[in-house]
């Protein structure tokens, strides 16, 4: 097929890549510079989105936000002016779904479909080809688009409408931020109470509290490796898109506002960019305490 690949940061570069490895011709375009290891696999770097939409049939956007998918599909040099009817546009980015409904609307105008399939997995999902991509849109362009997620994706659901994909993506984040701030705490209480963290982290594996989360983040938790990964900014604005829709909903989401405040923290200590295991370093600021420190007293 001939791709457009909008976005090519930490998740979009290894997304990309896949595409260009399993044979077909895509179109490139990111901010600043499209990266070498792509052009010399085989890609095509394009000077904007425009351009991108005017050579290829699908065209993919992976970027950070709402306001950045709005300005690549409908800003100057943007998707939209490229666009020619019966082309499909996919964004894979995490952002509103309620924007995500009107961005939709604006492509359908245009004689084109669209598809939200934001990702879940993070920079190793991507470079392992193992995201879980949770899709919103109409059934035939999902099947128009499904080989292209399956080079990209494990697990890949059509929820349902156009919006539904995102609001699932958010519905992960909750579970996911919820997640972190159990294991943290579980971890810092352990480790508090003199035990070995690592060895309470490898008992609980075996048992009922197992998790990616606690695999993984527990890992990092230990070891305290905080590189990301995915960093803690782009959570931030995500438990922001769940806490926003929650209002407009009428609905009290109080654990994630919690989970929202340590993530603050976190950033009012620079943590913007660590990863978001990172969300444990707020608890232990609070208990004065860091997991794996000697106990005194």
């Amino acid at each position: 097929m001939n791709i457009g690949f909008v976005g090519l940061g930490i998740m979009g570069s290894p997304m990309a890549g896949h595409l260009i490895a399993a044979g077909h011709t895509v179109y490139l375009t990111t901010l600043g510079n499209v990266p070498e290891v792509l052009v010399k696999a085989g890609g095509k770097a394009e000077p904007s989105a425009a351009d991108v939409a005017r050579k290829a049939d699908i065209i993919i956007t992976m970027v950070p936000d709402t306001p950045d998918v709005e300005t690549v599909l409908f800003g100057k040099n943007g998707v939209a002016e490229g666009l020619s009817a019966g082309k499909l546009v996919i964004d894979m980015s995490s952002i509103s779904p309620v924007e995500t409904k009107k961005f939709a609307k604006r492509i359908n105008e245009l004689g084109c479909d669209y598809l939200d399939a934001p990702v879940s997995g993070g920079e190793v999902g991507a470079k392992a080809a193992s995201l879980t991509i949770m899709v919103g849109g109409p059934e035939a362009a999902f099947e128009r688009a499904k080989t292209l997620f399956e080079t990209m994706g494990k697990n890949i659901t059509l929820v349902g409408g156009n919006g539904d994909g995102q609001t699932t993506k958010v519905a992960n984040q909750i579970i996911v931020a919820l997640n972190i701030e159990a294991v943290g705490e579980a971890l810092l209480f352990a480790s508090r109470a003199g035990a070995d963290p690592a060895k309470v982290r490898e008992a609980l594996m075996g048992g009922f509290a197992a998790s990616r989360i606690l695999e993984v983040h527990g890992d990092r938790m230990v070891k305290r490796t905080f590189d990301p990964g995915f960093r803690i900014a782009l959570h931030q604005k995500d438990l922001n898109l769940a806490l926003t829709t929650a209002r407009q909903l009428g609905l009290s989401l109080p654990n994630t506002a919690t989970a929202q405040e340590l993530f603050n923290a976190c950033v009012s200590h620079g943590g913007a960019a660590w990863d978001h295991s990172g969300l444990v370093r707020a608890l232990e600021i609070m208990a004065n305490y860091e997991i794996g420190a000697p106990v005194k007293g």
